[in-house]
């Protein structure tokens, strides 16, 4: 076990370097021999821990990899979640700096905010829907350390879950007056149709992608808490980006959100 952990220590460093260096790597599934989940978040978890310690604030997890289309994209087969930290948030509108990425491709989502914690080791789904407040659309800019995005499900978490960084839409709608796995997503770039989707995409729907996300936080032994940002995952295929461009997603009732990358 010692040289199990050895790899996730080299392995954590590895990509801390990646981001730092804006240089990605090979997946290290591979060059540190990272073959379990349980391991893969174990990189990740080092990687906060450093994160943390700099200064910088937890305000909210991804559910990552939930649509269908994405996981064909990726060659994987089940969701994952990464944390997103202070540093990361852009509002609709603003321009995102490229320097902050390695390979960035986005995709709309649903973001939920919570309006109290949600606590207890299996919280119900009525319980977890009385800790929401509110739901707004979102832009959220995946980024892989690992070159050409040849990941494995293990390389995407070690990775925290190809987290870059994320933008919100200004309106905040209430739950209750809104179907979700209805509403219709449209994005382009430069004025040129690049996805589509819907919130059934999304595991079905929004909310069941987030419950996942609360129920697994619980198992864990970590709950959520009041004023973080869930970004719920994909309603349709990501889209790579670069300086210059101009991304615009409209998802339904939620309205619009928008970002420049400079």
């Amino acid at each position: 076990m010692p040289q199990k952990s050895e790899a996730i220590h080299q392995a954590a460093k590895a990509l801390a370097l990646a981001r730092a260096n804006r240089s990605p790597i090979p997946p290290v599934s591979i060059s540190h021999g990272i073959d379990s989940l349980d391991a893969a978040y174990l990189v990740a978890e080092i990687n906060t821990r450093i994160r943390l310690e700099s200064g910088r604030r937890i305000v909210g997890l991804k559910v990552g990899l939930t649509s269908k289309a994405v996981q064909q994209q990726l060659g994987v087969n089940q969701p994952d979640f990464g944390v997103l930290f202070d540093d990361m948030e852009f509002l609709s509108g603003q321009d995102v700096p490229t320097a902050r990425l390695l390979q960035p491709k986005v995709e709309a989502e649903i973001a939920f905010v919570l309006g109290r914690d949600v606590t207890g080791s299996a919280p119900s789904y009525s319980e977890f829907l009385s800790c929401l407040s509110y739901a707004l659309p979102a832009i959220e800019i995946v980024d892989s350390a690992i070159a050409d995005w040849k990941i494995s499900l293990v390389d995407t978490v070690a990775d925290n879950a190809s987290s870059g960084l994320y933008v919100l839409g200004d309106q905040p709608m209430a739950i209750g007056e809104l179907s979700l796995g209805a509403l219709g997503m449209h994005m382009e770039k430069n004025g040129q149709p690049v996805s589509t989707g819907s919130g059934a995409a999304c595991l079905g729907h929004p909310l069941r992608a987030a419950f996942w996300l609360a129920r697994t936080m619980a198992e864990r032994g970590q709950g959520l808490r009041q004023g973080q940002v869930i970004l719920s995952g994909a309603l349709g295929p990501m889209v790579p980006v670069a300086a210059g461009d101009l991304v615009q997603a409209s998802v339904g009732a939620l309205g619009g959100v928008s970002c420049r990358f400079i």
